[in-house]
């Protein structure tokens, strides 16, 4: 499934592209450049938000799959953004790691790649919800995803294990995730235009 929107294209990645993932995950979530980024959670955790085998095993799972944006114009060594999706039942999947280059947040990409993903867990899988979660502290991450149709659905426990830290080494006491979810049912794509 390709699709070339606006100069970039969408597909889905290989193991090859886990470096090019890893380096563009690691600039939007954490270190100095992601502090700038309205998305970023790099004042509350530090450290990899995943590493490389970690992006090849989510690759060759065949529950899941890696997508990413490259420029239309490029030889489409650099990825733009990406994101994973995951099938969790029949007619459930997961959406996590979106992420957008820095230079290239509050353009429309982000809601690009979300349409897509779940036209692509839609189209693939069947899916008819898809669910995501986001730490509660990202008032404005969350209500960006409001926009585009998702509901909060209830909370679940922080992975501090996953994240390699403790209740007591973390950096914010009360650390936890809302649930949100999509019925993709209904036609694709986003709610509004509105930026990013």
């Amino acid at each position: 499934m390709a699709l070339d929107t606006n100069g970039i294209d969408f597909r889905v990645a290989t193991p090859e592209d886990a470096p090019g993932i890893y380096r563009l995950v690691q600039s939007a979530f954490r270190g100095q450049i992601s502090e700038k980024c309205w998305t970023t959670a790099a004042e509350l955790l530090s450290g990899d938000r995943i590493d490389v085998p970690g992006i090849i095993a989510k690759i060759k799972d065949p529950s899941s799959a890696m997508l990413v944006v490259t420029d239309s114009d490029t030889t489409g060594a650099d990825l733009v953004a990406c994101c994973e999706v995951s099938r969790s039942t029949a007619q459930q999947a997961y959406f996590g790691l979106l992420s957008v280059s820095p230079g290239r947040q509050a353009g429309g990409i982000g809601k690009q790649v979300l349409a897509y993903a779940e036209d692509y867990c839609r189209q693939i899988w069947g899916t008819r919800r898809l669910e995501l979660t986001v730490v509660w502290t990202r008032t404005e991450l969350i209500q960006w995803y409001i926009r585009r149709g998702y509901r909060k659905t209830g909370e679940m426990p922080f992975p501090f294990e996953e994240l390699g830290m403790t209740k007591e080494t973390a950096p914010r006491e009360n650390l936890y995730l809302d649930v949100m979810a999509k019925d993709l049912g209904g036609a694709s794509g986003v709610v509004d235009e509105e930026t990013p």
